[in-house]
């Protein structure tokens, strides 16, 4: 599992050398994270919790 994730984490930084700024900063960010999966650490950044808004906001008075 090591070698697969170490191979995800290269693909990103060659595909990181053709993009632009932007892309670039988060395709080294995706190739930090696939190295601490290969190196086995559980240390690495968990993906933020998505926010679900409550739902008061999608139901009140003047909607169908």
């Amino acid at each position: 599992m090591e070698e697969f994730y170490r191979g995800f984490a290269q693909r990103a930084r060659d595909l990181a050398e053709k993009a632009d700024p932007f892309t670039k900063r988060r395709l080294l960010d995706l190739a930090k994270r696939y190295d601490l999966r290969s190196s086995g650490s559980t240390h690495g950044r968990a993906p933020a919790p998505r926010a679900t808004p409550p739902t008061a906001l999608f139901s009140g008075p003047g909607e169908a």
